[in-house]
């Protein structure tokens, strides 16, 4: 049972509970597991190995496999992308208007809600350590941040535009679809044109 377990960890780094429960092994198991020490539980319901080594896309890949319906966004987005210098301490995830809040107590998790085309457009799926984890573009990323301003910052938001041109993650026209979508045509506009 324990050479099963182990070899569930070969296709990705971190597992839920109710990916050993599908495969046939008990709960009880997992919990002996975590007391030998082979097991680590980094969040409820998640399992890695006690030796693994965490590459700088952790904590997106546990939230990811906390929250499946959510999508990375924000200041983890743009750390995503490369737009800015600063690391936040939680990950930023968005979910659906009406969804249930995650419960993470282990996992640091700021929570910001969606709706229509604002939560589905602009969605980029990447493989992270073995899973697939779901980030928003960095045009709507750029336009998200301009949308939550007063959450992150206008100077984190006109840093992000400037960055995105200036690395060509996305071009004028890309940003400006996006600014459709989040609303914030009216507010990006004069920040687009004065960019060079």
């Amino acid at each position: 049972m324990r050479d099963q377990i182990l070899k569930m960890f070969h296709s990705t780094p971190v597992l839920r509970a109710r990916d050993f429960v599908r495969a046939g092994i008990a709960r009880e198991q997992l919990s002996r597991l975590v007391k030998d020490g082979v097991l680590v539980r980094p969040g409820r319901g998640l399992y890695v190995l006690t030796d693994d080594a965490p590459t700088e896309h952790r904590s997106l890949v546990e939230a990811t496999r906390l929250v499946p319906s959510g999508v990375i966004c924000l200041l983890s987005a743009l750390q995503f992308h490369g737009l800015t210098t600063q690391a936040p301490f939680e990950v930023w995830m968005a979910i659906h208007h009406k969804a249930r809040k995650p419960g993470a107590k282990s996992l640091s998790l700021r929570i910001v809600r969606f709706t229509g085309l604002a939560l589905t457009s602009g969605i980029e799926e990447h493989i992270l350590e073995g899973a697939l984890v779901r980030v928003y573009s960095a045009a709507k990323t750029v336009a998200d941040c301009f949308k939550f301003r007063n959450k992150v910052g206008l100077d984190v938001a006109i840093e992000a535009l400037r960055d995105c041109l200036r690395q060509k993650k996305a071009n004028r026209e890309e940003l400006w679809n996006a600014a459709k979508v989040c609303r914030m045509t009216n507010v990006m506009q004069p920040y687009l044109e004065a960019t060079t």
